[in-house]
């Protein structure tokens, strides 16, 4: 198999190449430079937010796929995927489950209804309307049974540059008392990047098409297990201080930005992040590895890199401040539950 990936230097992208590559595919990748692609890809230079960015794939191919894991202006997709018709076989475009309606329905399926406004040749709007928009670019060249949209739910893992999982093993490595957001058997959904991209390598080689939702089931994991995995990779000594949700909630602490993963049971936005119906990715090949080696496997990159993630630009910076931690737990005691 032959594969174009458009980035492939950083986090899913990155996933999908090394994956490509256990399989022996012949790989070929264009970035802009900042970063090194993994050993044993052909490397091309480009940047398509310049007017013929995309100029060193001009004659090249043709690929059975290409990778495409854009997230801001879906036009880019567009002349991308436009470039690329008839010179590549199949357009993976890694999207989101953001591009469902909101508020959702529980138990999420591909046929939900979707965000509205979102176009092909926009510029950048916000992130739903975006990757709704790259999702019908990739539609719109490649046709319903070419493109394949991976509905990517919560991605964790190694070269993480969102700051989610890195952010919760740099704080319990840290010691101490740390703030567990509640209930301490919260069902969690993720995928490991590196699961992700295996499962993508594998529908490229059985042709799949469409939508999928790319997520492990609901219940992989709870809160509690991948807090006390965190705790368990860092040998730290921390205590898991478990506080009630509406604790959390009264101290003005913001779910999923200021505590990474967490969202407050019962909510919108917990149905829309862990309540998704993942049988379609299960039934083609989904395989979710233990909450314990995705974060085992994060703190080893972690530790190889220095202990400081790199951190997407057009991404919020995650985490609680220390001080508004200290207070909330001073505020309650100290501990509710500090049990790991």
């Amino acid at each position: 198999m032959r594969l174009l990936v458009l980035g492939g230097t950083e986090f899913v992208g990155r996933a999908v190449v090394e994956s490509a590559l256990r399989r022996g595919w012949e790989v070929t990748v264009i970035h802009r430079g900042r970063h090194a692609p993994p050993p044993g890809v052909r490397s091309l230079r480009g940047d398509r937010t310049t007017a013929d960015g995309l100029a060193a794939l001009t004659g090249g191919g043709p690929w059975d796929a290409v990778v495409d894991t854009w997230s801001a202006a879906p036009r880019a997709v567009r002349e991308a995927a436009r470039l690329l018709r008839g010179r590549a076989g199949r357009y993976v475009y890694v999207s989101s489950r953001s591009v469902y309606a909101f508020p959702p329905a529980g138990g999420t399926g591909e046929d939900a209804p979707l965000v509205e406004g979102a176009a092909a040749d926009a510029g950048q709007t916000e992130y739903a309307r975006d990757k709704r928009g790259g999702e019908l670019a990739a539609v719109e060249a490649f046709g319903a049974d070419g493109s394949l949209l991976v509905r990517a739910g919560l991605i964790l893992g190694p070269y993480e540059n969102v700051g989610r999982l890195p952010w919760w093993l740099t704080r319990i490595a840290r010691g101490g008392p740390v703030l567990a957001p509640g209930p301490r058997d919260l069902p969690l959904q993720y995928v490991d990047v590196r699961d992700l991209a295996d499962w993508t390598t594998g529908a490229v080689e059985r042709g799949l098409g469409g939508p999928y939702n790319l997520v492990s089931p609901p219940g992989h994991t709870t809160m509690g297990a991948f807090l006390a995995a965190c705790a368990e990779a860092t040998g730290a000594d921390a205590r898991l201080c478990w506080t009630d949700p509406q604790v959390v909630l009264d101290a003005g602490i913001e779910p999923w930005v200021e505590l990474p993963v967490w969202v407050p049971p019962g909510s919108d936005l917990y149905r829309a992040l862990h309540r998704a119906d993942v049988a379609r990715a299960l039934a083609t090949g989904l395989v979710c590895r233990p909450v314990g080696e995705t974060v085992a496997d994060t703190w080893a990159w972690l530790r190889e890199i220095g202990g400081t993630a790199p951190q997407r630009p057009d991404r919020t910076r995650k985490g609680l401040d220390p001080e508004v931690e200290a207070a909330v737990l001073a505020a309650a005691g100290g501990v509710a539950d500090t049990t790991s």
